[in-house]
Parts: structure tokens; C-alpha cells; sequence
């Protein structure tokens, strides 16, 4: 195969088996999704959508967020991980918000990486889902997918991002980066993968991922 009839090939597959994709964490709006996101670094989501109730439920909104202390932050969100950076960023960037922007999330990279503990994934991630505009957020799923495919050389999540730009149609960035993180938790996980079930690895994959996975099964 081509490299673009491998890329048609997994755009084929994806759409076959997410046709409609849900957003993985909870929110009502580009605040709580920022939050949520901030929150899932280092974390699940699946912990995140356990806490953002209890969070929200006290500040869905940067107003009410600076109500809160830092502590009064933290002791909600321990669970996720990283609560002491995670809270001061959460009560600093809602600050900002009202100083700043009216209470607004920002609709641009540059003003959303500028937001303490928001970095390019959290940006592309709000930019991608809050606005439609278009991004490809990397998270640990694309970009062991991105390798397994042969379509990055894994280096670096910023190499990643580069390469998937170039492959994939902008239009699908926002649907597709989605239907890739489904796929990696369901057929291409990083442990228990099983090759035999993870048809665009095993169809298109690079031989020697192919390879060393028998090597490890025969072993």
C-alpha cells in the first residue's frame, strides 16, 4: 500500500467504527471544558468526570471560581493528581479570565497557552472541541497509534502532531484525533494489545512493530 492508501485506509476504518464520536470529558461550555482538560493531564478521564461534578457543582465559572481558595481547589481535585499545580493554575487562569478576557475563554493558541498550566494539547484540545476550530491534539493514544501505523517515527509528541497535520485532511483533524483516541483504548491499547483484533495496525502497521509483537507472543 501507499502511504495515502494507508491513510485512506485507517480514515475508512475509523469512520466505519465512530461514525458519531462523544468528547470524553463532561462539560457545558468552554470553561468547564478548560478545567476538564486541565484536570486530565496525568490522570483518566474517566477520575476527571468523577470530579468535575463536585468542582462544578461550587464553580462552573471563573467568578465563582476565585470565590474558592486555592486549598478549597485542591482539596476537591486531589483525586485526579497534580493538585497543587492543577488548583493554582484552575484559581490562576480564572483570575485572568475576568481581568482579562470578561470571563471568556479566549478563542486563540497563543492566548490560551499563555493561561497558567495550559499548555498546546489543553489549547488544541479547547480550540478543537469548545470552537470547531481546527486541531489535532496528541495525546499518549495518537501518538502510539501514529508510530504503530508508521506514520510518525515516535520521537516526540511535537513530530506527532507535525506529521498527522501533513497526512490527515484539516477538516477531519477534529473528528479524526477523537475517533483515534477511542481506537487506541479499544483495540490498539498499550498493554494486552492484541494484534489480531487491531485491523489498521495489522494491515498497514510497521513491520516491525508486527514483528517484535510475535516475537514477544512466541516467547
Amino acid at each position: 500500500m501507499t502511504k495515502q492508501e494507508k491513510v485512506d485506509f485507517t480514515i475508512e476504518v475509523l469512520n466505519d467504527l465512530y461514525p458519531e464520536i462523544p468528547i470524553p470529558l463532561d462539560h457545558k461550555d468552554p470553561y468547564t471544558l478548560l478545567i476538564a482538560v486541565l484536570l486530565s493531564a496525568q490522570s483518566t478521564d474517566v477520575r476527571v468526570n468523577q470530579i468535575t461534578p463536585l468542582l462544578f457543582s461550587r464553580a462552573d465559572n471563573p467568578y465563582d471560581m476565585v470565590k474558592l481558595t486555592v486549598e478549597d481547589i485542591r482539596a476537591i481535585i486531589k483525586p485526579v493528581g497534580l493538585s497543587p499545580m492543577k488548583s493554582k493554575g484552575i484559581y490562576g487562569l480564572s483570575h485572568i479570565l475576568i481581568d482579562k478576557y470578561q470571563g471568556e475563554v479566549p478563542q486563540s493558541f497563543e492566548a490560551l497557552e499563555s493561561l497558567p498550566a495550559v499548555g498546546h494539547k489543553t489549547a488544541s484540545v479547547v480550540m478543537s472541541q469548545a470552537f470547531g476550530i481546527p486541531a489535532f491534539p496528541v495525546d499518549t493514544h495518537i501518538h502510539r497509534l501514529m508510530y504503530r501505523w508508521g506514520f510518525s517515527n515516535g520521537k516526540n509528541v511535537v513530530q506527532t502532531e507535525k506529521d498527522a497535520k501533513r497526512l490527515f485532511p484539516r477538516e477531519l483533524w477534529n473528528k479524526l484525533h477523537l475517533q483515534m483516541i477511542w481506537y487506541g483504548r479499544e483495540y490498539s491499547p498499550a498493554r494486552g494489545w492484541n494484534l489480531d483484533t487491531d485491523i489498521i495496525t495489522k494491515t498497514i502497521g510497521r513491520a516491525t512493530v508486527i514483528q517484535n509483537y510475535h516475537k514477544s507472543k512466541s516467547r
